[in-house]
């Protein structure tokens, strides 16, 4: 009998040990999803992407927390008048690049220098072409 009561106890404190081996809980999978979504909502709204942006850009994330994060970063920066901060790299969900345009060409009137002449063609005739072999 005490010996099935040594064997119960150390395996109820060994069960209560599951934390500090790595074996994550229900509940603690939960609480850090919850964190990581409110934290990248937060990141959202401070870098001034929309709500709809983020979502796109965060599709693993929960919804719920990312919304959750938004709105608490939007109530502190406009209790605090924290101005949003634009972000340096593009999304890939926004449109395409802007092609630069290239630089108007002066009118030949207003060229300062004479164009140059075109080099003579050489009068050399074509090469003629080969038969194929086959």
């Amino acid at each position: 009998m005490t010996v099935r009561l040594l064997g119960l106890s150390t395996l109820a404190l060994w069960l209560a040990g599951c934390d500090q081996l790595g074996i994550e809980s229900a509940q603690s999978i939960a609480a850090r999803r919850e964190a990581e979504g409110k934290a990248v909502g937060s990141a959202c709204r401070h870098a001034a992407r929309a709500l709809e942006d983020c979502y796109a850009l965060n599709r693993k994330a929960d919804k719920a927390a990312i919304f959750a994060g938004w709105r608490e970063m939007n109530d502190y920066m406009r209790e605090n008048k924290i101005e949003s901060v634009t972000p340096q790299f593009g999304s890939p969900t926004a449109a395409a690049p802007e092609v630069p345009q290239p630089a108007p060409q002066p009118a030949p009137a207003e060229t300062a220098e004479p164009a140059a002449p075109e080099p003579p063609k050489a009068d050399k005739p074509a090469a003629k072409p080969r038969p194929h072999e086959s």
